[in-house]
């Protein structure tokens, strides 16, 4: 886990928290900077069958959310924080494959916005900042 000390990116009150759940470290880590470079308090979690006791503990603004995830997939997260105690939770799912049922799949679940990697540093950082209404 991330946490970033600088204030979020609307001024005069305390930062935005961004839960991101994503097993490849290396997109983690470079995803965890960007974001605490724009403002946002960033946690990291990597295993997809504790994420949804993760989302519950962290009390995110915003979910990043992978896919493909070890023990559970994105899917069935997203499942789970839509039928869970805070089903308005922004969440924003990421994909490798890219294919147009992921896509299907991730919006019947009721996903807030679906992005293909690779993706630029702007596209994920407009993302958060929209689905966070800074």
């Amino acid at each position: 886990m991330t946490d970033a000390t600088e204030p979020g990116p609307a001024s005069g009150r305390p930062p935005d928290r961004v839960l991101l759940i994503e097993d490849e470290p290396n997109i983690a880590t470079a995803l965890g900077f960007i974001l605490q470079r724009d403002g946002w308090q960033v946690s990291t979690h990597s295993d997809g069958a504790t994420a949804l006791d993760a989302v519950a503990r962290h009390a995110p603004t915003v979910v990043v959310l992978d896919v493909m995830l070890p023990g559970r997939s994105g899917f069935d997260i997203l499942s789970g924080i839509r039928s869970g105690p805070r089903p308005d939770l922004p969440v924003l799912m990421l994909t490798a494959k890219g294919q147009a049922k992921d896509r299907a799949r991730a919006e019947a679940l009721g996903v807030n916005r679906f992005m293909t990697k690779p993706f630029s540093n702007r596209e994920i950082l407009d993302a958060v900042r929209d689905l966070a209404g800074t």
